[in-house]
C-alpha cells in the first residue's frame, strides 16, 4: 500500500509540475483561454475577462507549488484540500466544455500537448481519483526532510515561479511549443502534404414526403427524392488532416496579400492584435526599429485585427511609418504573446521573434536596397495626407448604395448626418493637402521612393491627379522623377494622358475613356494610333490597347480609334 500511495503521490505531483510549469511558460496564452471560459456564450463571466491575466499567474503557481508540496509532503492535510478543491474546478470546467462544445481545448498542458475536451475531462476524472485516494489515505503520506528545509524548499519554489514568470511576460514564453515557432516557414505550414486524410463528412438531408419528416443520409450527393426539400444538416465523421498553420491571412480592402508577403525578403512585421488593449509605451521601441529598418533596406508591414480608426489613431499618435494589414486576432495572438510584438521574416520563414522590450536584439543589417537617405519625417508627413485625401474620397466614388454605407460605417460616418456635404469636406481637404505638397514639389523636387519609400512616393502625385489644374505645372518634374525611377512611368503616362484629355487634345497612351448615355464607354482619341502599344510598352503599361480595352468594355469589345472631329458627335 506504502509503495502504491507512494508512486501516486509522486505522479501526481509531477503532473502537476509539469501542466504547470507549461502554463507558466506561456501566462499570457493561458489567460487568453480562461477569457474563452468567461465568454458569454460558455460561462457569461465577462466581468471576469479583465483579470484574466492575474488569475492565470495565481492558478498556475499554485498548481506547481501544490506539485512540490506533494512529493516533500508540506502541511500535507492543507495541500490535499487545495488539490482537491483544484481538481474539482477543473473537472467541472473540462466537463462543461466536453458536454456542450465550448472551449475546443482546455489549455491544461498549453500548447505543448493540446487534448480534445473530452480527453481533458478523462485526465482529470483519473487525477480526481487519484487524489481522493491520497486524502483518504493521507496517513500513509510521510514527509521528507526536515520542516525546515520544506518551508526553505517551498518559499524556494514560489520565488522561482514569480521570477520566471515575471520573465515571460516581459520577454516571451521561454520555450515556444506553436506553430508560429522561430525557423518555422509559414507557407509550408499552411500546405497539406500529397495524400493526406480528407475529412470525411455525413450529409443528412431533410425532406417533407407526404407531410411525414424523412432524412436521407449521404456523403455528399444529392439523393434522389419525391419529397420536398427542406434542410441538410452535416456532420463529420472523420476528421481530415490540418496543417499546423491554417488560419493565417494578409488582407487589406477586401485584397489578400498572404502570398505576396510571404514571398517578401527582408521583412519586419509589427503585431498588435488589439489596438485597444496595446501597451502604448512600446511603440517609441517599435518607430525606432522600424525607422532604421526602412532605412536599412527592409520592408516593414504592422498586422491587426482593430479597425482603420484604430490604426489611424496610432499612426497619428506616434508618428508610425508602415502600414497596417488586417490578420485574425486569435491568430495575431498565437504567433506572438506580444501587443506589440516583432516577427523577422525572410520570404515566410520566422527568422525571430521578440517582444517589444527586445526590439535592440532584432538583428538588421544593411542591405543592397538600403534608403540611407530616407527622410522618415517627409514620409510621415505625406502618409498623414494620404490618409486625409483617402478620407472621404472612396465613399463618394462607390456607386452601390449598400456598400457607400458599408464604408462610411467603417470610417466611423452615418452618412445621413452629412446630407450631401461629403464632398464640400472632401474638396476642402483636397485645397489644403494640395498647398503643402505644393511647397514640397517646389521646394524640395519631387519626393521618390529613394527619399519617401514606397508606396509613399506615389502620394504627392495623387495629389495633384485630385486637383488638376495643377497637372501642366508640375508635369515635366513628373516625367523626370518616372525617368529616374523614383516614380512609376505608367502613373506619370496616366496623368499626361489626362491632362491631354481635359484640354480636347489627342491623348499618347489610350489610357484615358468616356462614357455617355447613347453611345456607352469609347476610348478618348489617340495621337499617332499606330504607335500607342509601343509607348504603352515603353512607359510600363502590361497589356496592349486591345487588350485595355476588353477589360474595360467586355470581353468582345473592340478597339476603335476615334478623331477629336469624332467626339463631339458621340
Amino acid at each position: 500500500m506504502k509503495k502504491l500511495i507512494g508512486f501516486i503521490r509522486v505522479f501526481v505531483g509531477v503532473l502537476f509540475i509539469i501542466s504547470g510549469f507549461v502554463k507558466l511558460n506561456d501566462p499570457v496564452g493561458f489567460s487568453f483561454k480562461l477569457q474563452e471560459y468567461f465568454a458569454p456564450d460558455v460561462l457569461n463571466m465577462e466581468f471576469m475577462s479583465p483579470f484574466a491575466l492575474g488569475l492565470a499567474i495565481i492558478l498556475v503557481i499554485v498548481e506547481l507549488v501544490l506539485g512540490v508540496a506533494l512529493i516533500i509532503g508540506y502541511y500535507k492535510r492543507l495541500t490535499m484540500w487545495l488539490l482537491l478543491l483544484m481538481i474539482v474546478f477543473f473537472t467541472f470546467l473540462t466537463f462543461y466544455s466536453a458536454y456542450f462544445n465550448k472551449v475546443t481545448d482546455c489549455g491544461c498542458f498549453g500548447d505543448a500537448l493540446p487534448l480534445t475536451p473530452w480527453q481533458s475531462f478523462t485526465k482529470d476524472v483519473i487525477l480526481l481519483i487519484m487524489i481522493v485516494f491520497l486524502f483518504i489515505n493521507i496517513k500513509h503520506i510521510k514527509p521528507f526532510f526536515s520542516n525546515f528545509s520544506r518551508s526553505i524548499i517551498i518559499f524556494a519554489t514560489f520565488i522561482a515561479c514569480l521570477s520566471f514568470g515575471y520573465y515571460v511576460l516581459m520577454h516571451l514564453p521561454a520555450i515556444d511549443f506553436r506553430a508560429y515557432k522561430e525557423g518555422v516557414n509559414i507557407s509550408e505550414g499552411m500546405t497539406i502534404p500529397e495524400g493526406a486524410p480528407e475529412a470525411v463528412f455525413d450529409y443528412h438531408w431533410k425532406f417533407n414526403i407526404n407531410g411525414e419528416e424523412k432524412i436521407i443520409t449521404t456523403q455528399g450527393e444529392y439523393p434522389s427524392s419525391d419529397g420536398e426539400f427542406v434542410a441538410v444538416e452535416t456532420e463529420v465523421v472523420e476528421k481530415g488532416y490540418v496543417p499546423p498553420i491554417h488560419d493565417f491571412t494578409i488582407e487589406k480592402d477586401g485584397e489578400n496579400f498572404t502570398e505576396k508577403f510571404l514571398n517578401t525578403p527582408n521583412l519586419i512585421v509589427i503585431i498588435a492584435y488589439d489596438l485597444s488593449k496595446t501597451e502604448w509605451n512600446g511603440w517609441p521601441v517599435i518607430k525606432e526599429l522600424t525607422n532604421e529598418a526602412l532605412k536599412k533596406g527592409y520592408s516593414v508591414i504592422g498586422l491587426t485585427a482593430s479597425g482603420d480608426a484604430s490604426v489611424n489613431d496610432l499612426k497619428e499618435k506616434q508618428n508610425i511609418n508602415f502600414d497596417f494589414y488586417f490578420t485574425d486576432a486569435t491568430t495575431l495572438k498565437t504567433i506572438v504573446r506580444s501587443n506589440p510584438g516583432i516577427v523577422k521574416l525572410h520570404n515566410g520563414t520566422i527568422i525571430q521573434k521578440r517582444h517589444w522590450n527586445d526590439a535592440d536584439e532584432i538583428e538588421l543589417e544593411t542591405l543592397p536596397s538600403a534608403k540611407t537617405s530616407l527622410d522618415l519625417k517627409l514620409k510621415h508627413r505625406l502618409d498623414s495626407i494620404a490618409r486625409y485625401d483617402q478620407l472621404y474620397r472612396p465613399i463618394l466614388q462607390e456607386t452601390d448604395e449598400q456598400k457607400r454605407k458599408a464604408l462610411a460605417e467603417k470610417s466611423g460616418l452615418n452618412l445621413e448626418d452629412y446630407s450631401g456635404d461629403l464632398w464640400k469636406k472632401q474638396r476642402m481637404i483636397d485645397t489644403s493637402n494640395l498647398k503643402i505638397v505644393k511647397h514640397i514639389l517646389d521646394t524640395q523636387g519631387y519626393p521618390g521612393k529613394s527619399v519617401v519609400g514606397e508606396p509613399t512616393n506615389l502620394i504627392a502625385l495623387d495629389v495633384i491627379e485630385h486637383n488638376p489644374i495643377q497637372i501642366e505645372q508640375y508635369l515635366e518634374l513628373f516625367k523626370m522623377a518616372a525617368e529616374a525611377g523614383e516614380i512609376p512611368k505608367s502613373r506619370v503616362a496616366v496623368l499626361e494622358d489626362k491632362y491631354l484629355m481635359q484640354n480636347n487634345k489627342e491623348q499618347l497612351y489610350g489610357s484615358q475613356a468616356q462614357i455617355t448615355a447613347a453611345n456607352g464607354f469609347f476610348i478618348w482619341p489617340i495621337k499617332d494610333v499606330a504607335m500607342v502599344n509601343e509607348r504603352r510598352k515603353a512607359a510600363g503599361f502590361e497589356r496592349s490597347i486591345e487588350e485595355y480595352v476588353a477589360d474595360l468594355m467586355g470581353k468582345d469589345a473592340k478597339f476603335k480609334a476615334l478623331k477629336l472631329s469624332e467626339i463631339k458627335r458621340l
